[in-house]
């Protein structure tokens, strides 16, 4: 089942945040990896029950990408009744857990 994916505005002002952070506007590796994450985020259009849930909510499900130590977490929900995965949030995996506060 195919699935529209959706960058809600937190998740959107978190890519935002990581590209001015990575510097990718000048660089072209950290440009080539910041475009592989944005690739990710849209393979869940295709399988977005692949992803374990998270330990926070037993309703998000979250994406892990890059290599450790740079491994960032695209928590996202998958709304079957619109064929939708909205995401909701993107941080840096060795960040604390996330709270709802975070999600806003």
């Amino acid at each position: 089942m195919a699935y529209l994916v959706r960058i809600l505005p937190r998740a959107q002002r978190d890519l935002d945040a990581i590209y001015a952070a990575i510097n990718a506007e000048h660089s072209d590796a950290a440009f080539r990896w910041f475009d592989g994450l944005e690739r990710a985020v849209f393979t869940l259009e295709e399988i977005a029950e692949r992803c374990p849930v998270t330990p926070e909510d037993a309703s998000l499900r979250h994406l892990l990408y890059g290599k450790k130590p740079h491994v960032y977490r695209v928590i996202y929900r998958v709304v079957e009744n619109q064929n939708e995965v909205h995401t909701l949030h993107i941080r840096h995996g060795a960040r604390q857990a996330f709270k709802a506060d975070d999600l806003t």
